[in-house]
């Protein structure tokens, strides 16, 4: 299978950068987002992430000026797959979200379309019926700053076809990815299945008051000679995302201290506009964050 028109669905914390990513290795993208107002932002971002493949990739004006031409956006999403060959779909981490959004879809998209869930923690198979296609539906999971860390983890549902499975891998490699592939369905893929649990267990520490925010990070830091400390990593993440994530887990389990943490992000974070990184503050206040000063290690 040949993807040569790409829908990026969402252009959130990771949707831009897949947009930018995909665009930069010669594909034409179409940015969809639910409305002009979000694009307009998204526009905002790519000249950031500009800068940012200039200082780590070398990227020159001329390749950056290629890549933005490659880039248009849509609000309709009718308009937007008129003729996708493939519709990445980076929505928020709420599965009624998605849900619609595949209904949706579904209708809209021609027959030849292959769709794949950027989706950070549900499987396929929670979606697979909705997409009216299941053999062409698969996941597509990216590492947040792909342009650096460049994984791209495929991992396929039960009907998934070999034939979407390798083209997706295939197409992961022409963006510039290192291609993982899954054979069979695991939450969090391979990173998250990872990273997660390291994740949880801070803010666990953070919200029983075992430890503050910046000490936790710091013994992480120290111990393990990783250049983040988990809270480092949320406001990279996104808090919104962290949020969405615990509060399934809160919903699911009614573990107490998981509805705790839910509470304290949404009334002093997200209620505060505090989303992390993207924003300028998080759990840190950036650029410049306390990780970063020469003796926060010692």
């Amino acid at each position: 299978m040949e993807f040569k028109n790409v829908i990026i669905a969402g252009s959130g914390v990771l949707g831009y950068q897949i947009a930018f990513q995909t665009a930069f290795h010669n594909f034409n993208v179409t940015v969809y987002d639910i409305n002009d107002e979000v694009l307009e932002k998204a526009k905002a971002k790519f000249a950031i992430l500009s800068a940012a493949f200039k200082r780590d990739l070398g990227a020159t004006d001329e390749q950056l000026a290629a890549t933005k031409a490659r880039l248009s956006y849509s609000s309709d999403l009718g308009e937007a797959v008129k003729d996708a060959d493939l519709v990445i779909e980076a929505v928020p981490e709420n599965p009624e979200i998605k849900i619609d959004f595949y209904q949706k879809l579904a209708k809209l998209a021609p027959a030849k379309t292959v769709f794949a869930t950027n989706s950070s923690t549900m499987l396929p198979s929670q979606f697979a019926e909705y997409t009216g296609r299941p053999e062409k539906f698969v996941a597509l999971h990216f590492a947040n700053e792909i342009w650096k860390h460049n994984t791209g983890e495929v991992m396929k549902h039960a009907g998934t076809s070999d034939e979407v499975f390798e083209s997706l891998l295939l197409f992961a490699k022409q963006i510039g990815m290192v291609a993982l592939p899954l054979h069979k369905e695991q939450p969090g893929y391979i990173v998250n299945s990872l990273l997660v649990p390291l994740l949880s267990a801070a803010m666990d520490l953070w919200i029983r008051d075992i430890a503050d925010i910046e000490t936790i990070d710091k013994t992480w830091m120290v111990a393990t000679g990783a250049p983040l400390g988990p809270f480092g990593i949320l406001d990279v993440v996104g808090i919104t995302t962290a949020y969405n994530i615990n509060k399934m887990a809160a919903d699911a389990t009614k573990d107490p201290v998981k509805v705790e943490i839910v509470e304290k992000l949404k009334s002093e974070f997200i209620d505060q506009g505090k989303l992390g990184v993207a924003t300028g503050e998080g759990f840190y206040k950036y650029p410049n964050p306390k990780y970063k000063v020469e003796d926060f290690l010692k």
